[in-house]
């Protein structure tokens, strides 16, 4: 096949393009470079297969040829992103959404959309499972997040029952891994960084907060699987095993073997208490489950951030 990759310059994207490209398909990458970053993908420059055109998706979109799949990864994803960036962050889930399916349907394409767990705001069911339809508030910090991702799915489904465009949803809980920005705000990049410095480790509010924690290539090869199934409607793409943020912090200070303090801020507004995936879907209909065990995945994502830290970079 080949395919367009939106958001192929950042962690998961870049990550994406790997695995078609593995596969034997070919890739065309779109990155406007707003949180993405050319490094994570500077190794397939000058492969046959992979191509990339700088461009922001809100804006109208022309890509030469055929192509096969179309997948929208564009869009600022991390609590500091998208609150740096709000109005960016609801145009690439609005235009940018309603551009990428128009352009599959103009090519015959199916198409991708990655959604997220925030579409289930701060959840009063645990864990989620896809028919549930969320606790979101709209109008908060989050929800211009939040709602971007919700419109995107009803605007694909539209696509679906009116085109007949051949649509995948996929609802990507917490993900960790090499790529990731060291300061984007999420808890694994920080968590580790502040360990690995010995700096204070910042935990909101007492930590009791939970999260689902899902290494990359696991998350990829559910993505993956969906892609190439027939399935149009929303899959959740998680970890279920459940950890308080705490039991986290303590985690990577006990990897690390840093000695480093841990320290409470006060919680963000709309943090999520919980956030666990029912992937009962992704079991029945692809046969994917995750693989890599936490300590495993949370040692690879450290030695990363560890040769940052070491270059300079961080």
């Amino acid at each position: 096949m080949r395919v367009l990759i939106t958001g192929a310059a950042g962690f998961l994207g870049s990550h994406l393009c790997d695995r078609f490209i593995a596969e034997g398909h070919t890739v065309v990458g779109m990155d406007n470079l707003i949180t993405g970053n050319m490094d994570n993908i500077a190794h397939l420059f000058g492969h046959e297969r992979f191509g990339f055109i700088k461009h922001n998706v809100s804006n109208y979109i022309y890509v030469d040829g055929p192509l096969d799949a179309v997948l929208h990864f564009a869009s600022p994803a991390s609590p500091n992103d998208y609150l740096e960036h709000p109005i960016p962050t609801l145009k690439v889930g609005s235009l940018g959404t309603h551009n990428t399916l128009g352009l599959a349907k103009h090519k015959g394409a199916r198409y991708l959309l990655a959604s997220t767990s925030e579409v289930y705001g701060d959840p009063q069911v645990n864990p989620q499972p896809e028919s549930y339809w969320g606790n979101v508030n709209p109008i908060g910090p989050r929800g211009v997040y939040d709602e971007a991702k919700r419109f995107a799915e009803a605007i694909v489904m539209a696509y679906h029952r009116t085109h007949g465009v051949a649509t995948r949803i996929v609802r990507i809980f917490n993900t960790y891994g090499p790529r990731m920005r060291p300061k984007d705000g999420r808890i694994v990049p920080a968590f580790c960084c502040q360990a690995l410095k010995g700096e204070p480790i910042t935990v909101f509010g007492d930590g009791s907060q939970t999260r689902s924690f899902c290494y990359v290539s696991d998350l990829i090869d559910g993505i993956f699987r969906l892609m190439m199934s027939d399935y149009a409607e929303p899959v959740n793409i998680g970890n279920p095993r459940e950890l308080s943020v705490m039991d986290f912090a303590v985690k990577i200070k006990e990897l690390t073997g840093s000695a480093a303090p841990i320290v409470h801020k006060p919680l963000p507004v709309d943090d999520p208490k919980v956030r666990q995936p029912n992937i009962s879907k992704a079991r029945a209909l692809l046969g994917w489950e995750p693989k890599m065990p936490l300590e495993e995945g949370l040692r690879l994502t450290i030695a990363y951030f560890a040769e940052l830290i070491q270059k300079g970079i961080v």
